[in-house]
């Protein structure tokens, strides 16, 4: 799935200084028989996503799929609050959704990952739930926006030593917060202001677990976004393919920018 085109970021009627461009990428891998990722790429919304259906678990595809049919439905915002509330309100929905068809089918679980970003009025939001990742590549620098909900990023944050520690091992990467694992989701949130020149990544971990933010930066520096998707895809699949891996590559315009001076972002 690949796409690229710029638009101003929020409602048609509110001017924006902001021109969005963004490219998404999706791929199977080398190893699994279905695509249980899936992407939202809207940038004359000011809108994406990337969920990642959780692995052994029951219909992956249709727990991805499912949330992103949802966001696909939050309304053009008046502001980047009521935004981020019509976002969260559709992933409950989906939660609830999940959570049922779980119970019809008669399995403990149907889940995905979930990260969403949202523009509007030279800021972003996002939002997140699971170990999918954010990040934004600004003057040369590559940050990351999210914390992953996992059993690693837990052990690291009680002060394990995850290079050593065999209950790391054991742990693997589960996630521990996921849309459709608990009644009521509970979801992160971080706002940021916009710069010129701007790079913002969304990706599953079949991106991160293969690839290194020292290469993933590499990619995002020149700012072509179709091309930065489709060369962390092919970095993921060169390294082992084992998962499936999305991307998507969102780059931020200011058209009032003074162009004469030299910003290392562009």
């Amino acid at each position: 799935m690949k796409r690229a085109s710029p638009a101003l970021g929020c409602a048609p009627e509110i001017r924006s200084q902001f021109r969005w461009t963004s490219a998404s990428c999706s791929h199977v891998g080398l190893v699994r028989a279905t695509n249980e990722d899936g992407c939202l790429d809207q940038p004359e919304r000011g809108l994406w996503a990337v969920a990642d259906g959780m692995g052994g678990h029951t219909v992956g595809d249709f727990a991805s799929r499912s949330v992103i049919e949802a966001l696909s439905q939050v309304a053009s915002p008046d502001s980047l609050g009521s935004f981020v509330a019509d976002a969260r309100e559709q992933l409950q929905l989906a939660n609830r959704q999940l959570r049922a068809e779980a119970a019809a089918r008669k399995v403990p679980l149907i889940g995905t990952t979930v990260v969403v970003l949202l523009a509007c009025d030279g800021y972003c939001a996002c939002l997140w739930a699971g170990d999918s990742r954010i990040y934004l590549y600004r003057n040369g620098r590559l940050r990351l926006l999210t914390r992953d909900h996992s059993q690693a990023e837990e052990l690291k944050s009680r002060g394990a030593d995850v290079a050593d520690d065999a209950t790391y091992y054991g742990a693997g990467h589960g996630v521990t917060r996921a849309v459709g694992a608990l009644g009521t989701l509970n979801v992160d949130e971080v706002r940021v202001e916009v710069v010129d020149g701007d790079v913002f990544l969304l990706c599953s971990d079949g991106l991160t677990n293969e690839v290194s933010e020292q290469a993933i930066g590499s990619a995002l520096l020149p700012g072509h976004c179709r091309r930065a998707s489709e060369t962390l895809i092919e970095m993921a699949l060169n390294a082992s393919g084992r998962d499936n891996v999305s991307a998507v590559v969102v780059r931020a315009e200011d058209l009032y920018a003074d162009r004469t001076m030299f910003n290392p972002a562009l």
